[in-house]
């Protein structure tokens, strides 16, 4: 009996506000908690927890004993007092990683929040909000798919992202402006769990380039000063602009949605993408429909999506049924947000592209 009071009481925690989602990343229903943090979470982050001890100590909600010292804290904080402590000052551009990111980016997020208190101290923010930032990457070559390290510098004053192919070269190889420059982990993709793809135009199409470094925490430093840099030229190029969000993108073996764009590549490593598809909004007649037009020749896909837009459809089909789901999810919630001034000059953009 001494052991079902202080789990009847954490039960009766866990359904109050704020309690119900994992505190790291929003999973539903969690049945762990740091009681050294006094927060809820779920197994794969206290998993993370696990390895900084010397923040951290957690226990199962339902399986191990708490004494009423550990209940009592976590009754005196929980989910919603350690957000209001921890993630008082996390910039506008930091992004905050949810159950279904890669591993790196929720343990960095966990990381930064508790181990080493960014979002408390402003001052540790420096390495990605500088406006600057310059080192090495492992760079995958796009001819032989060899990583070499190159140097890379992201200046916000310059508006662009530079590498160069030697550490003393006075010209870069490339320069990537910050306006058309986007991020997103493909760990998988890029067979490394570090792995960072980033995306840009050049000569009017989208270009890819697959870095990583050895460094968890400094993958996603760039990954988030490239954020702040792109999210400071939005701010000063549209100032008028509610809402300058970015989020990560969708990304599914040979196809990725990078904001309003759906590309498709030959091989998920390609440099160029081989066609790109721009998605607008409900309100600028783009719409998604589930299944392709009876029309179809050869229509004996079983899952197939139908992208209308003001000019034309254009017809996907999907190996199996959650493959559908989570497409037709992801393009409905591009579709349902309002479009920003931005987005509009993208968007002339692909129609004039010849």
């Amino acid at each position: 009996m001494a052991k079902e009071k202080p789990r009847k009481a954490l039960q009766e925690l866990l359904r109050r506000p704020g309690n119900q989602l994992c505190a790291d990343c929003s999973a539903p229903d969690p049945d762990w908690a740091s009681h050294t943090l006094g927060v809820f979470i779920c197994l794969n982050c206290s998993g993370i927890h696990r390895n900084i001890p010397q923040v951290s100590k957690v226990k199962s909600v339902r399986l191990d004993s708490w004494d009423d010292v550990q209940v009592e804290f976590m009754a005196a904080n929980g989910n919603n007092v350690a957000k209001a402590r921890y993630e008082s000052k996390i910039p506008p551009f930091y992004y905050k990683p949810t159950f279904p990111d890669c591993q790196l980016l929720r343990e960095q997020w966990i990381r930064a929040k508790y181990e080493r208190k960014e979002f408390i101290y402003t001052e540790k923010q420096e390495p990605y909000s500088a406006g600057y930032r310059e080192g090495l990457l492992w760079k995958r070559g796009r001819d032989n798919g060899q990583f070499l390290s190159r140097k890379f510098v992201l200046s916000e004053r310059e508006g662009a992202l530079k590498y160069f192919n030697k550490n003393d070269a006075k010209e870069p190889k490339a320069i990537m402006k910050i306006e058309h420059l986007n991020a997103t982990f493909q760990p998988s993709k890029i067979g490394n769990p570090h792995g960072l793809q980033i995306t840009y135009l050049k000569d009017n199409s989208t270009r890819n380039i697959f870095v990583y470094h050895e460094d968890g925490k400094e993958t996603v430093d760039w990954f988030n000063a490239i954020r702040a840099a792109r999210f400071h030229y939005l701010q000063v190029a549209f100032p008028g602009a509610s809402d300058v969000d970015q989020t990560e993108g969708f990304k599914k073996r040979w196809f990725t949605m990078d904001d309003r764009r759906l590309m498709y590549f030959k091989d998920p490593l390609d440099a160029f993408a081989r066609g790109e598809v721009f998605i607008g909004s409900k309100e600028n007649s783009y719409k998604v429909l589930e299944g392709l037009p009876p029309s179809t020749q050869g229509n004996h896909w079983q899952y197939g999506i139908t992208i209308v837009t003001p000019d034309r459809k254009f017809l996907f089909a999907c190996e199996t049924e959650s493959d559908q789901l989570e497409w037709i999810t992801a393009f409905q919630k591009v579709i349902s947000r309002p479009m920003l001034p931005q987005e509009y000059a993208v968007e002339a953009h692909f129609k004039h592209k010849p």
